[in-house]
């Protein structure tokens, strides 16, 4: 099991990231668009860097949902390899079998 510190750091990630997306959007199209002026376009950027850090998308990683551990993380199924084989252990996954030889 993560930290809970770490799980709810993650969370507020999400609601900044959330939060901010519009407007984070709005200046990258400002500051990007090549036919506007350069110092509308450096404002932009400017501005764009007095945002939050954690609004970010980039700062975001992938958590298990169970445990909120980090590492080896299925997208798919949005749970870590371990909480992946307890799952499939108790048959809590359908047409998941335990292998064994």
């Amino acid at each position: 099991m993560a930290k809970k510190s770490m799980i709810e750091r993650e969370k507020k990630r999400e609601r900044l990231v959330a939060k901010y997306a519009a407007k984070r959007a709005e200046l990258k199209e400002i500051a990007n668009d090549e036919s506007k002026p350069m110092e509308e376009r450096f404002k932009a950027r400017l501005k764009l860097a007095k945002l939050p850090r954690n609004s970010s998308a980039t700062r975001l990683h992938n958590r298990c949902q169970l445990t909120g551990r980090p590492h080896a993380y299925y997208r798919k199924l949005k749970v870590s390899r371990i909480a992946l084989r307890e799952l499939g252990s108790t048959g809590m996954l359908p047409g998941m079998v335990k292998s064994s030889w």
